[in-house]
């Protein structure tokens, strides 16, 4: 892989301990785990293990973690069962504009079954307010969903806040964790979270799997219809070799290593903005520069660039980056969230790009980058200006 990889946020490349530890499961542990005899027995103790391992990353109860294909299995799983079983309770439920799709269109689905959805608006740095928050929660409202970090600009969410005004209300509160898991610290019980999602690709992991964290108490049938997996939570063979390497990927993702790496990742948008300030290009960030936003995602408005030429022009450069989120990225329609942010008309929304770091990436990747950014905007403001 190029080490020129700036799309980190869409997905991350499998570290070799990571690749190493599913290599060896997928040789030793490859017994179904809902078998009774010796190889169903060892795939069990290793989803046990890992199970463990993971559970207690987010300061939660082992069996309060249900192993899933990943974050978009995850969301809907929590949405949509959450949805159908408590609408006897009410049918209103609160969101924000700028939620991953994987919220989204369980959402609208929900909508053409009768639900009320409140979607949040967010400021110009991708944030909501909590005083719309408050004026939005309603007795009848049964399910509060607000990812903990946003994809696209990195705007963090105030989810120990939102946690707080519900521990005492009805609602349960899911929060989309996938870009935030590995990187931020995360405790269910102190920010009084009923439902996290997470998916291993995000933190150097295998794709396809991930898992739900599901508080106990909260109740409903299993989204995916088969067998009894998951203590009939959720049907399907296990894959045991990606549980394992999961668990591997998030045993490597020490506190002390989380801190490193936002350090080092606030760091590279340091050097980045000052080495596009340096070299004259017109640019403002999307979203906040500050530690109050997620350090491995950096949103930028190159004035007069399109998006589409600026992130082709980048790829035959070598360097790899995203004009938004990865599942949207190949549609013609406009970012939501930088429409959400900045409104229809805004030229943000095809002169964006976006850029987000991982631990393949050097600083001097980064201002290779950088510079390469300045070179491409110049070339084309001179073709502009030869055309003109």
């Amino acid at each position: 892989m190029s080490e020129k990889y700036f799309d980190n946020a869409a997905t991350t490349p499998m570290t070799k301990p990571v690749i190493d530890e599913m290599t060896r499961q997928m040789t030793t542990s490859w017994g179904n785990a809902s078998t009774g005899y010796s190889y169903g027995r060892q795939s069990k103790l290793v989803m046990d293990e890992s199970r463990q391992v993971i559970a207690k990353s987010i300061n939660a109860s082992e069996d309060e973690i249900i192993f899933t294909s990943g974050g978009t299995e995850s969301d809907n799983t929590a949405v949509i069962q959450t949805a159908l079983t408590r609408q006897k309770l009410g049918k209103h439920i609160i969101t924000t504009a700028i939620e991953h799709e994987a919220i989204l269109k369980p959402l609208h689905y929900l909508e053409s079954l009768g639900f009320e959805i409140t979607y949040l608006p967010v400021d110009e740095n991708g944030e909501i307010s909590l005083t719309d928050f408050r004026n939005a929660l309603r007795e009848d409202t049964i399910l509060v969903t607000i990812m903990m970090g946003n994809n696209e600009v990195g705007s963090r969410m105030p989810v120990h806040e939102i946690g707080e005004i519900l521990k005492d209300h009805q609602a349960w509160f899911h929060t989309d964790a996938v870009q935030t898991y590995g990187l931020l610290p995360i405790d269910v019980k102190a920010d009084h979270i009923d439902m996290l999602s997470t998916s291993a690709h995000k933190l150097n992991g295998p794709k396809m799997i991930g898992f739900l964290y599901r508080r106990q108490g909260i109740n409903f049938p299993s989204f995916v219809r088969g067998g009894d997996q998951e203590t009939k939570r959720r049907a399907g063979t296990e894959n045991v070799p990606a549980i394992a390497a999961f668990a591997k990927a998030v045993s490597i993702d020490t506190p002390e290593e989380k801190q490193r790496r936002q350090e080092r990742y606030f760091h590279f948008k340091q050097v980045i903005i000052q080495r596009l300030t340096d070299a004259g290009v017109d640019f403002e960030v999307n979203g906040r520069l500050d530690q109050n936003s997620l350090n491995h995602v950096l949103n930028l408005w190159i004035k007069g660039i399109s998006t589409y030429v600026l992130q082709t022009d980048l790829d035959l450069a070598g360097f790899a980056v995203s004009g938004g989120s990865a599942c949207t990225a190949g549609s013609i329609e406009p970012s939501h969230v930088l429409t959400a942010m900045f409104g229809k008309q805004s030229p943000r929304i095809s002169e964006s790009i976006r850029i987000s770091f991982g631990i393949m990436n050097t600083e001097e990747d980064v201002k290779e980058l950088a510079d390469a950014i300045a070179e491409i905007v110049h070339k084309v403001k001179r073709v502009k200006g030869v055309e003109e």
